[in-house]
């Protein structure tokens, strides 16, 4: 039907061309970062710099016939050096991918808090540290797919996405097709996942398509092409120097910090300054230096994926805290103790911005009696006597705690239209989308909540363009934040409206009238009510309407809450694990988590949303690596490389709540999406460095795959014994 390249696509808007817009302009205005402004074409055109960035788009009636001819695509090759590592990148004479930037830098930015190098002058002891955590895949339970249909006499575009920010996605098909906003509609089904957010080339190729062959176009993703372009993440190398007292305390922190952001820099500083902002968690550390620079390289663009950042910068401080605890010869738990934020610290100035360019206030929490829960409910002082047992038997135990803050309810806003039909049920539209989190149970409870009926009475509705006008979507810990506030707002509203109407009809006060159960009736006389659909036909628009003059007609209200700035997660985790060192292997015994999202909406949902980031998190910190070959060649392009957690991996999960109800929110929410899926990584490390320090392995890189492992316990032991080890051939590096 059609054969695409970059010369067919003349005249067509660039795409994700102004990653500047991704930054708040107080953020621009207070930290001033470098972002060079760098377009990514749909197609490739004269230069391909990685391995799966599309080329050619063919279009034929039938999945087998575009196979059959992109077999007869020809391209022709010159071959360019690889650029692989973000160091190496940025010396003289590297190759340089997108000449007109002059280097490889595709942003930086540095911020500093306190007095760090007064703090480093006067503080006793000094470490440094070189701390990687290596480059991940989303992997959401579906890969993605992209269905477009145009309608030549309406002039009217429908798409369906699997994307959790439809609004967005519209955004960008009517900027670059120069197409009416509403001529455009696009529907986000319901989809297998999602761990991120954001565009890619045929969101946009596949209507594009569409609208030029006047016929629906479709395109489905394999598993091949999602572990190759879809959603990489992660992959930041840290220096870092802390200055610290005799004690254990923690006077200054310094950190420059390089992303391997690939080929293209789509979300500007979004990931790198989450990292710095996430740095110090839990601990009072008020002398900060972090510099950051997203460096191109020709791998896949680096996304937001779960945790976006925060991850990485949790490894780095939780590592931060284990190497001052050994070289204090104190216990981690009592260094971290040492440094925790006090409760009665709270609400605590970070004293720098946030990325919405806002102060970053920590609004509530007890840090410690959070830690402390945790370690007494995990048992930490009696597995500290098992771990002694076991070493005399020969066996490596380890406990290791990492603790988390998780900047949530990102806005800049969320909407809601909570409807009350003329049969009494109840309908909630939300800009909000779904991925499987159950966010339509969450939302329908909120609004149950304030209207006094069943949620199975609410049905939600969203990842619908044409729902709602404005929608932001679902990422960042935000829709229970943003779109549960959105939907409470309304509902309440909708309730005001309900009782006006009912004391119209009753003669009664409004004041004096009960909602409940999906009925209004006098206080005390629940034989007088009025059921919803009863007060919903009084509310519609006419002459019988008997709403109260300046009420608009409906009994539906619509709500767009906008949040002042970021509500603060937060959690403790401790796991204990064992490690075989002759293998490498590290099996996870037990794990326990105490976390604060403020009002626990659904505890069901909360516990889900908790657990899945918590074997997500395993994976990242055991399992999981995109590997490049020393060509840019993809070695990990299936599940047979690319390693996931299963239900053998994950041990017994044990989650606990220690809440404190935010004040940024009438109903007291912060976020949980993200926070399970943080601190596993630097939980197992910690708790495999504790168990094999008695070999004194670094363990300063995640993931801790068996390979990876096993060398490094090599190279300790033979360290020890002062020789070098030969490594076994074909084990690769």
């Amino acid at each position: 039907m059609a054969v695409l390249t970059a010369r067919d696509l003349e005249g067509v808007g660039p795409f994700l061309e102004a990653a500047r817009l991704e930054i708040a302009p107080a953020l621009q205005e207070r930290v001033r970062p470098e972002v060079k402004p760098l377009a990514m074409p749909l197609l490739a055109g004269e230069r391909v710099r990685w391995v799966g960035e599309p080329v050619v788009m063919v279009v034929a009636a039938s999945r087998a016939l575009a196979e059959d001819a992109l077999d007869l695509v020809e391209v022709v090759y010159d071959p360019l050096p690889p650029v692989l590592d973000p160091r190496a990148a940025l010396e003289p004479g590297a190759p340089v991918l997108h000449p007109e930037l002059q280097d490889n830098v595709a942003a930086h930015f540095r911020v500093e808090v306190g007095e760090p190098d007064r703090a480093f002058r006067q503080a006793p002891r000094r470490l440094r540290l070189e701390l990687t955590m290596g480059r991940q895949a989303a992997c959401a339970m579906e890969p993605r797919g992209v269905l477009a249909s145009w309608e030549e006499g309406r002039g009217e575009l429908t798409v369906w996405c699997t994307n959790a920010r439809p609004h967005l996605v519209r955004s960008c098909i009517v900027q670059m097709l120069g197409l009416p906003a509403g001529s455009v509609r696009v529907i986000g089904p319901d989809m297998g996942g999602s761990f991120g957010t954001g565009l890619f080339q045929e969101d946009v190729l596949v209507p594009l398509a569409a609208r030029r062959l006047g016929r629906p176009v479709r395109w489905v993703e394999d598993r091949r092409e999602n572990l190759a372009v879809t959603r990489h993440a992660r992959d930041q190398v840290h220096e870092v120097e802390v200055a610290f007292d005799t004690d254990g305390r923690i006077q200054g922190l310094r950190d420059r910090f390089w992303v391997d952001c690939g080929a293209y820099n789509p979300y500007a500083i979004t990931v790198s300054y989450n990292s710095a902002a996430h740095l110090r968690n839990q601990f009072r550390i008020e002398h900060l230096s972090v510099e950051g620079w997203n460096v191109l390289t020709t791998k896949a663009p680096v996304t937001p994926v779960r945790g976006a950042g925060r991850p990485e910068a949790t490894f780095v401080i939780d590592s931060v805290l284990e190497r001052v605890a050994r070289a204090c010869g104190l216990d981690p738990a009592e260094c971290r103790r040492r440094n925790l934020i006090p409760a009665e610290a709270m609400p605590y100035a970070a004293g720098m911005p946030y990325r919405d360019g806002k102060d970053i206030v920590y609004d509530g929490g007890d840090f410690p009696a959070q830690l402390e829960e945790a370690l007494e409910r995990f048992g930490y002082l009696e597995f500290r006597r098992e771990q002694e047992r076991a070493r005399a038997e020969g066996r490596f135990l380890g406990v290791g705690v990492s603790s988390f803050m998780e900047g949530s309810g990102f806005g800049p806003h969320e909407g809601a239209t909570v409807r009350v039909n003329e049969d009494g049920r109840i309908t909630v539209l939300t800009g909000a989308k779904p991925h499987g989190q159950g966010l339509e149970t969450t939302l329908a409870q909120v609004c149950a909540d304030q209207l006094g009926v069943r949620p199975e009475d609410v049905t939600v509705l969203a990842g619908d363009t044409a729902l709602i006008p404005h929608g932001v979507g679902t990422f960042a810990s935000r829709s229970a934040v943003t779109a549960g506030t959105a939907v409470g707002v309304a509902a309440g509203q909708v309730r005001r409206k309900a009782l006006a109407v009912a004391a119209e009809l009753l003669e009664v006060a409004p004041e004096d009238l009960v909602l409940e159960e999906g009925t209004v009736h006098p206080r005390g006389l629940p034989g007088r009510g009025l059921d919803l659909a009863t007060l919903a036909r009084a509310a519609a628009p006419g002459p019988r309407c008997r709403l109260p003059e300046g009420m608009e007609p409906g009994l539906e209200a619509t709500h767009y809450f906008v949040p002042p700035t970021v509500t603060w997660g937060s959690g403790t985790h401790v796991v204990a694990v064992e490690v075989d060192p002759e293998t490498g292997l590290v099996r996870l015994l037990r794990y326990l988590t105490v976390d604060d999202c403020g009002q626990v909406l659904n505890p069901v949902v909360v516990r889900g949303q908790v657990m899945g980031g918590i074997a997500h998190g395993i994976g990242n910190g055991l399992l999981e690596e995109v590997a490049y070959g020393p060509d840019g060649q993809l070695l990990s392009g299936s599940f047979m490389d690319y390693l996931l957690p299963t239900a053998v991996e994950v041990p017994p999960l044990e989650v606990h709540h220690r809440c404190h109800l935010s004040q940024l929110n009438p109903f007291g929410i912060k976020g949980c999406g993200e926070g399970g899926a943080v601190p596993p990584p630097a939980a197992i490390a910690a708790a495999v460095a504790d168990a094999l320090r008695p070999l004194e392995v670094p363990v300063d890189r995640v993931p801790l795959h068996p390979e990876r492992l096993w060398r490094a316990i090599r190279e300790a032991a033979a360290r020890a014994e002062g020789a070098v080890p030969d490594h076994e051939p074909g084990l690769g590096g």
